[in-house]
């Protein structure tokens, strides 16, 4: 292979940047060319290659966010559109396509291998760690480094008002962040959508745990609880109906929200995440250009069956058993969901003293 393409698409996540560093600097040295698509299959099917040489990319690993841009694409779900992309690839003399993201876009990197032929080889990216037969994703660990930070200022000034604050943190479909951040920062509880819980219940003992809490007998100035957005029910829901028992049963405590939205995807990586990206990046350009395609290079995973590559942490999986075992991870049936939730459930009643 002479020359190599690669995208980032989806939602941003920071050390992007970090394995497109990696990808570049391996492939100069290989001697393969590397052209960047600019906004992810939408720059692609638009023809924005831009070459990227070592020098461009000397300085991006400490950026957050992607320098090439990211964008989801309604044309490319179209066979049209990936038609297209095919053959801005031909045209271009690109030989292989190196696709960094997440669960959407290595659909479209396996769709495209699958329907035209393009050789592609995936780097998962996404700060939920939604995906599945990889340990982590790129971005995980910097998302987690900020809700800890975010929540021991939040915690501060918590303490100083005899506050309870629900903190909601992203993870629509996947509860990874609340439940990783909660163990992290000694959060007094966790909410995420894998337990499915309906409002009337986690009133119920989210109440119980304010009256332990603040109660004689424990006596905390602060109550933190983690919320994964992904749960239904509102937060600003749970406040008012948790200031109601406060005010009913704890004379001076406040219930308070803070939503951390697109905060957690921000920021420079951590240097777990700098070193994650740029030897997956690596992975993956030596099993791209060892020939290999439709897969995912994967980050120590707990799911048997992968191949290997020439980094004992890094595993090859078809990406069509990626996807399988996404799809079973969002849907509660993978055994790696049923262990998180296992382990949370465990926990419950020691958060909280």
């Amino acid at each position: 292979m002479a020359r190599l393409g690669v995208l980032t698409s989806g939602g941003d996540a920071p050390g992007m940047n970090s394995a497109i560093r990696a990808i570049v600097k391996l492939c100069a040295a290989r001697g393969v060319e590397v052209l960047g698509a600019e906004q992810g299959y939408e720059g692609l099917m638009g023809g924005r290659l831009r070459p990227l040489s070592p020098r461009d990319v000397d300085t991006i690993g400490s950026l957050g966010g992607t320098v090439l841009g990211s964008a989801r694409s309604k044309e490319f779900m179209r066979p049209e559109g990936r038609a297209l992309a095919a053959t801005r690839l031909r045209d271009a003399g690109i030989d292989g396509l190196l696709v960094i993201g997440g669960n959407g876009s290595l659909t479209g990197a396996h769709v495209l291998a699958e329907e035209q032929g393009v050789r592609v080889m995936g780097l998962p990216a996404s700060i939920d760690n939604d995906l599945g037969c990889t340990s982590l994703a790129i971005g995980v660990d910097t998302a987690l480094n900020t809700i800890v930070s975010a929540c021991d200022r939040i915690s501060d000034t918590a303490r100083a008002h005899r506050r309870a604050f629900i903190v909601e943190v992203m993870g629509r479909r996947c509860g990874y962040l609340a439940m990783a951040g909660s163990v992290a920062v000694g959060a007094d509880a966790c909410l995420f959508r894998e337990r499915g819980k309906p409002e009337e219940q986690l009133v119920a003992e989210l109440s119980e745990v304010l009256r332990r809490g603040f109660g004689p007998e424990r006596g905390k100035q602060m109550v933190l609880i983690l919320k994964a957005e992904g749960v239904e029910v509102p937060t600003e829901n749970l406040v008012s109906r948790l200031q109601a028992v406060a005010d009913a049963e704890l004379p001076g405590v406040d219930v308070r929200a803070t939503v951390l939205g697109h905060l957690v995807r921000g920021g420079g990586p951590s240097y777990y995440d700098r070193l994650i990206a740029g030897r997956l990046g690596a992975a993956a350009v030596e099993s791209l250009l060892a020939g290999h395609s439709d897969e995912m290079v994967a980050w120590q995973p707990h799911t048997p069956g992968g191949l290997p590559t020439w980094d004992p942490a890094v595993v090859r999986f078809p990406l069509a058993q990626m996807l399988a075992e996404t799809d079973a991870l969002l849907d509660g049936s993978s055994a790696v969901t049923r262990r998180r939730v296992r382990m949370m459930e465990a926990t419950a009643g020691v958060m909280a003293l």
